[in-house]
């Protein structure tokens, strides 16, 4: 008989993360050994099971965690483990979802997928598959579309300090990069997102869901 496939649950909000592990425990082929709140409970628990001999197959993991380091840092350092990781979340920016795949996430699904999808989720994650429920993949989809106004990475790094209200000085210094650069950039962007300024561009941002 197949082992069951070993999932730890890491959402900082308690009635959410034992909403899941009630959904998860009710399928036989999933068991669940552990659960955190935050990213840096998420590793101990990890380095722990693994110490004492057990596994994890695939790590349930939400993107805002509160205080602390966010769920985009607990995926790298679990990618760095070799511990696959399936972000289960409420955000479906294009900034997140991004970010969550170059930090090495196996898969990106949304929270009010059903829950058959969500246990297939989890197998097709730790069996090494690539998932994405269907609202990720139709973002991902008219990124591609949009090929003359593709905002890169650095783009939407800048996009997130503008929208914090950050100077160019500012989000120069935050992001290791000359004035200029930032200035580039930001030219850049007004013409991608056709806008003239920096409340417009904002706006325009978060109605393309490329920022929260």
């Amino acid at each position: 008989m197949t082992p069951p496939v070993r999932v730890l649950v890491c959402d900082d909000h308690p009635i959410v993360r034992s909403g899941l592990i009630g959904l998860l425990e009710q399928e036989p082929r999933l068991e669940v050994v552990g659960q955190a709140g935050t990213s840096a409970e998420c590793l101990r628990w990890v380095n722990e099971i693994v110490t004492t001999g057990g596994g994890v197959d695939v790590v349930l993991m939400d993107l805002n965690l509160g205080e602390g380091p966010d769920g985009i840092h607990a995926t790298r350092e679990l990618t760095k483990r070799g511990v696959p990781v399936l972000v289960v979340t409420t955000f479906d920016s294009e900034a997140d979802i991004l970010d969550a795949l170059e930090a090495g996430a196996r898969g990106y699904v949304l929270k009010d997928v059903p829950t058959d999808t969500l246990v297939a989720a989890v197998l097709d994650a730790a069996a090494g598959r690539t998932v994405l429920s269907p609202e990720v993949q139709q973002r991902l989809v008219e990124r591609t579309m949009r090929p003359s106004t593709t905002v890169s990475s650095r783009e939407i790094e800048i996009l997130q300090q503008v929208a914090t209200g950050a100077g160019n000085r500012e989000i120069a210094k935050a992001l290791f990069i000359s004035e200029s650069t930032v200035k580039t950039h930001l030219a850049h962007l007004f013409g991608k997102l056709g806008v003239d300024n920096r409340t417009a561009l904002v706006a325009r941002a978060r109605e393309r869901r490329l920022i929260r």
